[in-house]
C-alpha cells in the first residue's frame, strides 16, 4: 500500500514539474534568469528532494527531505500566482498547476505528519 502511495505521488510530481517546464517556455525572454529559472528549479526540487529522501530510508533524514520538498512546493505555488498576476500564465494553466500543487501538498503533508 505504501509503495502504491509513493508511486502515485511520484507520478503527480512528475506531471507537475513537466507542466511547469512547458508553461514557462512561454514566459518573457527577459525572465529567463528570473522567474523562469526560479520556478523550474523550485518545481524540480519538489520531486528531487522527495526521491532523495525516500531513498535515504532513515526516518529523520526522510522527514527533512519531505519538508524541503514541501517548502519548494510552496515556493512554486507562490511563483505560479506571481506569474498569473504578471500575465505570464493563462488561467487554465494556473488552475491545473494549482490543482496538482494542492494534491501534492496534501499527500506530502500527510506523509510528513506520519514521520
Amino acid at each position: 500500500m505504501a509503495n502504491d502511495f509513493h508511486q502515485k505521488l511520484k507520478i503527480i510530481m512528475n506531471e507537475y514539474v513537466h507542466l511547469v517546464y512547458r508553461v514557462s517556455q512561454n514566459f518573457p525572454r527577459g525572465e529567463l534568469f528570473g522567474t523562469t529559472s526560479q520556478i523550474r528549479r523550485a518545481a524540480l526540487s519538489v520531486i528531487l528532494n522527495y526521491i532523495e529522501g525516500y531513498a535515504r530510508q532513515r526516518s529523520k533524514v526522510y522527514k527533512n527531505f519531505l519538508e524541503i520538498s514541501y517548502a519548494s512546493l510552496k515556493e512554486t505555488k507562490y511563483l505560479t500566482h506571481f506569474c498569473l498576476t504578471e500575465k505570464y500564465l493563462n488561467n487554465a494553466d494556473y488552475k491545473k498547476l494549482a490543482e496538482l500543487s494542492d494534491e501534492i501538498g496534501a499527500m506530502l503533508w500527510a506523509t510528513i505528519k506520519k514521520q
